[in-house]
């Protein structure tokens, strides 16, 4: 489910938003003040963000361009009082994507989103794989499942990187030993299987559902 961070103080207008985009489908986290959003962010890594330009403690513009540098992809909305349009460039020089005049029209922000979020899958690049309540930063090499940080060695997040890259495919072990380790692998796939094992106790610590499946004779599959 697309995770959208809404970062806004004035809590009935952030309550509305949030039953707006909840009603479209997403899944929505909200933040009250600078601090909050940052260590969200960190957490759950959004899919795109919505920010408003005055916040207590720190202004929209420095949460943006913090946003930035941790994140290069994320898609950024600013919601701005501004009624002169030349006010709303260093919002845009900071890292914004885009902005929509409070007080805002629903309609126009759910297509504003709408539009970026789709701008994003095009375009193909991004540092956070999904599946399910589990997610993955390729930059950071961080995982979480829910809200529960998943320590992995270099090999067991490689494979799951793969694993998630390829979500609900049925991969082999050669085809894993090819492209996760790269190398030719002669004899049997002892080594998938033990690394599977890890990842699985990892994955599952707090007695969370399976979703690293075995296709007995053939190979793994991240499927629920």
């Amino acid at each position: 489910m697309t995770h959208i961070l809404l970062i806004e103080d004035e809590v009935k207008l952030a309550r509305f938003i949030e039953s707006e985009l909840n009603y479209e489908g997403y899944q929505v986290s909200i933040a009250y003040d600078g601090l909050t959003a940052l260590m969200a962010t960190q957490k759950f890594h959004p899919d795109l963000v919505i920010l408003d330009w005055m916040l207590p403690g720190a202004s929209g513009l420095e949460i943006c361009r913090c946003l930035r540098n941790t994140d290069a992809h994320v898609p950024i909305i600013l919601l701005t009082p501004e009624e002169d349009v030349n006010n709303r460039n260093p919002g845009l020089d900071a890292g914004a994507n885009d902005y929509v005049q409070k007080p805002l029209s629903i309609e126009e922000l759910l297509v504003r989103v709408r539009t970026h979020l789709r701008y994003k899958q095009q375009d193909g690049t991004t540092d956070v794989l999904k599946f399910e309540e589990l997610i993955l930063n390729r930059r950071t090499r961080i995982v979480y499942r829910g809200q529960r940080l998943v320590k992995l060695t270099t090999q067991e997040f490689d494979l799951l990187e793969y694993l998630l890259m390829h979500p609900r495919q049925i991969i082999t072990c050669d085809r894993i030993l090819e492209e996760v380790w790269a190398y030719n692998f002669i004899g049997d796939a002892n080594i998938i299987e033990v690394c599977i094992g890890y990842l699985r106790l990892k994955l599952e610590a707090n007695n969370e559902r399976r979703i690293v499946q075995t296709v007995s004779g053939v190979g793994y599959v991240l499927d629920k």
